[in-house]
């Protein structure tokens, strides 16, 4: 299980892989690439900037998503989420 480690994202949509260090948010990795990704509290607590997950297991650190949407793997809130797998691959 990787937590605070490096990470990378697949932005499926837009065709571009990147990396996500252990002291940047997956939020910040993504808008150098795809700026136009809302976001507003930066602290896991509006759901601005959810993204939906395609692959790979997100680490939950939001108050956003249900105990059921976290389960499910499903979406992500990518400004205090990392991950628990080398790749998430995420429609972006």
């Amino acid at each position: 299980m990787i937590s605070d480690s490096d990470f990378r994202i697949d932005l499926r949509r837009s065709g571009q892989l990147i990396h996500v260090p252990s002291d940047r948010t997956a939020l910040a990795a993504v808008r150098d690439v795809l700026p136009g990704v809302e976001f507003d509290c930066l602290i896991g607590e509006c759901g601005a900037c959810v993204a939906k997950v395609l692959a790979g297991e997100p680490d939950h650190r939001d108050t956003v998503l249900s105990v059921r949407a976290k389960a499910a793997g499903r979406r992500i809130i990518l400004c205090v989420s990392r991950s628990n797998t080398e790749t998430l691959v995420l429609d972006l």
